[in-house]
């Protein structure tokens, strides 16, 4: 073979070779799945959801979304994206990452399901019945209280967890920035004069220190919790206290951009489904086996810079047949799917 014949090939090589990887890269060749419902703006800049299904009438579900500023809110939308004032929680301080649990016992004789968020700038926590959305937490829990750095003490990513073991009930926090390991902290949740109280029971996960941790997941079926170390990888752990902090597994990484974002977990029969991941940069969503952790396609949702996601695979209505995936979309607002439509 010539020179210039090995020349052309070498030259052919590399550019099919460049043209694939921007192909991967931009999501050009994914079919853009376009929202079935966009909701109205929020006044600041929208972060994460929560999807609350009201046990009794599954149509007047209610997704909460974290508005991220000094001025911020929790606000409350319908299934139509219409915002309903009255179940929306405003003058909270940098309200961060936001996520829903079912039937805490207040007492010996009622239960209530329950929102927790982060509220950044009093760096503590809060905690809300709902649907009727009264306090419980008189005022806030202060997070990361041992933390001598002040910059260490700004949560950010929440999530709950109800242990299968007891139902014990515990909610775990990440921060903005933080040390190299135990970058969250465990809190267990008890019951006190109508009131809930949260005390520390652990501190875990190891973080890679190249960008920061915000979305937090469990699985509390399957007992795990995912989070985002935005530049590495998603991490897995035990979400029971007593089965140690060893890392389980530090997985996707290569499947990602930039930044790893939100967590979802989309829980099917028999212990199947998925875990749903922002890949935010790159416009696009990465599906992972729930039970194996293996990749199992990406998906482009039209979404902007995608924060925080949430999922649930009940029916609710006519729209959301088969369940409902929310995504933050960078327009000050929240983009509504029928699960299916992500998985077929």
């Amino acid at each position: 073979m010539s020179l210039l014949n090995k020349n052309k090939i070498v030259k052919s090589t590399i550019l099919l070779s460049a043209f694939y990887f921007f192909s991967c890269n931009s999501g050009s060749k994914l079919p853009t799945i376009t929202p079935d419902i966009i909701t109205e703006k929020t006044l600041n800049d929208t972060d994460d959801p929560a999807i609350w299904v009201n046990p009794k009438d599954a149509s007047k579900s209610i997704v909460f979304g974290t508005d991220k500023k000094t001025n911020g809110a929790i606000y409350a939308f319908n299934l139509d994206g219409k915002i309903i004032e009255n179940k929306t929680i405003r003058n909270i301080k940098r309200p961060n990452n936001v996520d829903l649990e079912y039937g805490f016992k207040i007492n010996d004789s009622t239960a209530t399901d329950i929102l927790v968020f982060t509220e950044r700038e009093k760096q503590q926590i809060r905690i809300f019945s709902v649907p009727d959305m009264q306090p419980l937490d008189n005022g806030g829990f202060p997070v990361f209280v041992d933390e001598k750095n002040a910059e260490l003490k700004l949560p950010m990513g929440v999530a709950f967890y109800k242990s299968k073991l007891d139902d014990s009930f515990y909610t775990i926090v990440g921060r903005k920035s933080g040390p190299k390991e135990g970058y969250l902290y465990q809190y267990k949740l008890t019951a006190a004069n109508n009131l809930i109280q949260a005390n520390l029971v652990r501190k875990f996960g190891k973080f890679s220190g190249k960008k920061e941790i915000e979305a937090i997941a469990v699985d509390s079926e399957m007992g795990f919790v995912y989070y985002s170390d935005e530049g590495a990888c998603i991490r897995k752990y035990y979400a029971e206290p007593t089965k140690g902090n060893e890392e389980i597994a530090c997985f996707g990484g290569e499947y990602f951009l930039e930044d790893i974002e939100g967590i979802a977990i989309a829980k099917l029969e028999d212990k199947k489904g998925y875990i749903i991941i922002s890949d935010q940069q790159k416009g696009q969503f990465n599906l992972f086996d729930r039970t194996t952790n293996n990749f199992v396609k990406a998906i482009n949702l039209s979404t902007l810079e995608t924060d925080g996601c949430d999922v649930v695979t009940v029916p609710l209505n006519n729209t959301f047949k088969s369940g409902l995936f929310v995504a933050m979309n960078d327009e000050k607002n929240f983009y509504f799917y029928d699960f299916n439509r992500l998985i077929k």
